[in-house]
């Protein structure tokens, strides 16, 4: 019997096994041993529980004080969905831009990083003293004052404005740092690591503190500054990016008309090709297909009955489910692609979405579909968390997912207030969420079909080329 060649899954992973065994890994001018390797990824992984606490926590409790201050679901969503995405939309581009171009003492991401770490901190304590920095305004208006309910809810607007333009800085470029520094060869593998992190702030969050939002919003807050202020710091200080190439020239002052500028050149190279356009609309679709079931969720559990602590420990189960699946989805995304496993996972969401819409009735249906939602929307994001580094150019990585952020900014700016509105108008029919949901993801799965075309013409899994 003939041995025959080697299979390709067992070449790859010896491969894995001598690199490991050599300490032999790199990303540009950057090379790690083993132990460096394991540093890297250690101050990363810190880095994104902070950031992930953060992104995880703030929104529902933030959600859970405007409840409080008897705001609208349609106040709701605008403040919390489309402001931020209102902001992301102008700020995003510029800054993601201006990092590929950045030449600098600490590299070209790590100053986008920790600049806004500051603003974020300030912005959360305001945020906890929310309904005594609103009655001081209250105070100080007088008889000019709209009342102190209004008043605290300006206070809160103006925080959460100061919370999201220094978020969506920090959001433009950590993509990029990771990147710039992380191996290629590993990039599934550690969106795994950090699918898992942002798990587990997620479960520290909402299976212990989740349902004691309404009573202590304020130690939430300040407890989530400490975290994110330290976290976010120490990674900063501690991770180091290599040398890049120089910077291309930018168009000539003299050329500007008729190129159009910088925003002419952005433009041109981000939105004049059919492939990143369906790219940008697939990624766009899949992120926000699970906003209305996101953004209401919690309303919906208290409706049914669950409660805040319901909905807590349910959402904390969604979270174990997934960090025992993220390590595994990595690996498939490494070894199948994540295109593949993006339009497998958003498929098969779309469709347990509508089916929970035409079914769930009660408290028991809506924590089962619940978890559903939880657990394949997390396949998806973990199945695709790398899917930029996998399909953008490198050099103006950045820019390309800047420009997707872009789009899906617009899709964060219409799903939440569209939604908020349409609850308000069936009297809270908040199973529709689910419905919405769902047809988000099937319109992704169509056009992530167009992106594999694409794909697959320009080379596949074994030789894709980036279009410049």
């Amino acid at each position: 019997m003939s041995s025959g060649p080697v299979p390709a899954a067992a070449s790859r992973g010896q491969r894995w096994r001598d690199r490991w065994a050599q300490g032999r890994w790199s990303n540009g001018t950057l090379v790690y041993g083993s132990s460096g390797l394991v540093l890297l990824f250690a101050l990363l992984l810190l880095g994104d529980f902070a950031w992930s606490l953060k992104e995880r926590a703030v929104t529902p409790v933030a959600q859970v004080l405007l409840k409080q201050m008897q705001a609208s679901d349609l106040f709701i969503a605008l403040v919390v969905g489309s402001v931020p995405a209102g902001l992301g939309l102008l700020l995003g581009p510029i800054v993601a831009v201006r990092s590929d171009r950045h030449r600098g003492r600490w590299g070209r991401r790590i100053p986008y990083l920790f600049l806004p770490t500051p603003f974020i901190v300030v912005s959360l304590v305001g945020m906890a003293f929310t309904p005594e920095l609103g009655a001081a305004l209250h105070s100080v208006l007088g008889g000019a004052s709209p009342g102190e309910r209004v008043c605290a809810l300006i206070v809160f607007s103006l925080m959460w404005s100061l919370f999201e333009v220094a978020s969506v800085t920090a959001n433009a470029v950590f993509g990029g740092l990771i990147n710039d520094v992380v191996p290629p060869t590993l990039v599934g593998r550690f969106y795994g690591l950090f699918r898992a992190t942002s798990l587990l702030a997620g479960m520290a969050f909402t299976f212990h503190l989740m349902g004691r939002a309404e009573q202590h919003f304020a130690a939430i807050f300040i407890g989530i500054a400490l975290i994110y202020g330290l976290g976010f710091a120490l990674m900063c200080w501690r991770v180091r990016e290599g040398e890049y190439p120089p910077v291309e020239d930018a168009p000539a002052a003299h050329d500007a008309p008729a190129a159009g500028g910088a925003l002419g050149r952005y433009l041109r190279e981000c939105f004049t090709q059919p492939y990143y356009l369906w790219l940008f609309l697939a990624m766009t679709l899949g992120l926000v297909a699970g906003n209305p079931v996101n953004s209401f969720g919690v309303f919906y559990a208290k409706h049914v009955g669950l409660g805040l602590d319901g909905y807590g420990k349910y959402l904390a189960l969604t979270y174990a489910i997934s960090l025992a699946l993220a390590l595994p989805v990595g690996w498939l995304a490494d070894r199948w692609h994540p295109l593949r496993v993006g339009l497998v996972a958003i498929t098969a969401y779309g469709l347990a979405m509508l089916a929970a819409g035409t079914l769930v009735r009660e408290g028991g249906q809506f924590a089962l579909a619940f978890v559903l939602h939880g657990v394949l929307s997390g396949i998806y994001l973990t199945g695709t968390a790398a899917l930029g580094q996998y399909l953008f150019p490198r050099t103006r990585f950045a820019q390309f997912q800047s420009a997707m952020s872009l789009m899906a900014a617009l899709g964060y700016m219409v799903v939440p207030p569209l939604m908020g509105a349409w609850l308000d108008a069936t009297g809270n029919e908040y199973r529709h969420t689910f419905i919405a949901s769902g047809a988000l993801a099937l319109a992704a799965a169509l056009a992530f079909v167009m992106v594999h075309r694409h794909f697959q013409r320009l080379g596949g899994a074994g030789g894709y080329r980036a279009p410049e």
